[in-house]
């Protein structure tokens, strides 16, 4: 069985996307489909490339028992777009840029994250860097209802394989 390959996608990848492949990886590794399931993150510009994520959210994510430190930003490639079967922008402003340079035969890939959310479905997560420590805690609460409903998804996907 192919595993399910999931890529996180904010501007910088150092705030967002990292804080979505944390609460994923957990997620995922708590519902025992670790092997399963490949985590990555990317941006959609270079500001930070080689950076880890924004020491807010580093903390913001450590306070609910995630690890952020062994993430590095990296920018979306082309061949992103072919590897993984979901690639989930954090907002439409990044799903817009997504969207314009993913191959035509993989734009059903391309998505919002909280597409997949009860209770948020289909807004953005707001981009917290020029703001303070609530903003990266209202993105952690985002982050985790997008990813338990994503969870969900990939959990049937992966009984139907």
């Amino acid at each position: 069985m192919s595993k399910t390959k999931v890529l996180f996608v904010c501007m910088g990848n150092i705030c967002r996307s990292p804080t979505a492949q944390g609460v994923f990886e957990r997620l995922v590794e708590e519902a025992g489909l670790a092997a399963h399931v490949d985590i990555d993150s990317a941006g959609t510009h270079a500001y930070h490339v080689g950076e880890p994520p924004d020491r807010r959210a580093t903390q913001a994510a450590a306070g609910r028992g995630i690890d952020l430190t062994s993430q590095r930003a990296r920018r979306v490639r082309e061949h992103d777009f072919e590897s993984f079967d979901y690639v989930l922008a954090m907002d439409h402003d990044n799903l817009d840029e997504l969207r314009a340079i993913c191959p035509a035969h993989y734009q059903e890939r391309v998505r919002l994250l909280l597409e997949f959310a009860e209770t948020s479905q289909h807004g953005d997560v707001p981009d917290p860097y020029y703001g303070g420590a609530q903003g990266f805690e209202r993105v952690l609460d985002m982050v985790e209802d997008g990813a338990q409903g994503l969870l969900e998804e990939i959990r049937q996907r992966i009984e139907v394989s």
